[in-house]
């Protein structure tokens, strides 16, 4: 299997096609609309026709060690807006998974280590994560016309698999019950996985692709075991 240290860092042209079928990679105009489609033009020299130039330009290993790449949002306005199809975000995530991983900035990396350690970004044990989700629960069910509410974890046969954000768990844990309270008022038939429970993959962002399989394995493995076919994807 091809690791992130086996890739070659002069040679994302090959390994993320500008374009997703097999054709001229060299397409852009320089025509600037996936600079205007883009919402963070223009804040720390961002621009993602320059990221494309420095590609064709051959400059790979300037912009592997720039913090370009770790500037984009993913959102993909700038492949929608580009009139040659060229596959910016991909470009931007490949060389993201191009960068040395102690390099790689802010939380990211140690997220996504904690993740396939623990099974969630934040390294929560489970019994501490029950005993968050249970105490949030609990409190809603202090509320008039929710006393019957509790958390089913691991339910076999539910309509819906809610996976998390780690936010929710860590210091937004009030917009649980925003969710919580429509599934209850609606009837809806729920899980909570009890491990394993990350929605976020930080795999994806990080340009991880090892990880980014194991997480998306995880999530399919929960759904296989409880027999569920609906997935309720925080991201």
């Amino acid at each position: 299997m091809t690791t992130i240290t086996d890739r070659n860092p002069s040679d994302i042209t090959q390994s993320a096609p500008l374009r997703p079928i097999g054709s001229i990679t060299d397409m852009c105009l320089a025509c600037g609309a996936c600079a205007a489609g883009c919402p963070i033009t223009g804040i720390s020299g961002f621009d993602p026709r320059k990221i494309v130039r420095m590609v064709l330009l051959g400059r790979d290993s300037e912009l592997i060690d720039s913090p370009l790449p770790w500037l984009c949002t993913m959102c993909g306005k700038c492949e929608h807006a580009c009139p040659m199809g060229i596959n910016i975000v991909n470009i931007i995530r490949t060389a993201r998974g191009m960068v040395e991983r102690e390099k790689v900035p802010g939380m990211i990396h140690k997220g996504v280590a904690l993740g396939l350690e623990t099974g969630n970004n934040l390294g929560l044990p489970e019994d501490d994560f029950r005993f968050i989700i249970e105490d949030v629960a609990e409190e809603l069910a202090g509320e008039p016309g929710y006393e019957d509410f509790s958390v089913p974890f691991d339910k076999k046969g539910a309509n819906l698999l809610h996976t998390l954000h780690n936010k929710l768990v860590n210091t937004q844990n009030e917009d649980l019950v925003h969710w919580w309270k429509i599934f209850h008022v609606a009837g809806e038939d729920w899980t909570l996985p009890s491990v394993n429970w990350e929605g976020v993959n930080w795999g994806l962002f990080s340009g991880d692709d090892a990880a980014m399989k194991v997480f998306v394995e995880r999530i399919v493995e929960h759904m296989e075991r409880l027999e569920i076919k609906n997935l309720m994807y925080p991201e």
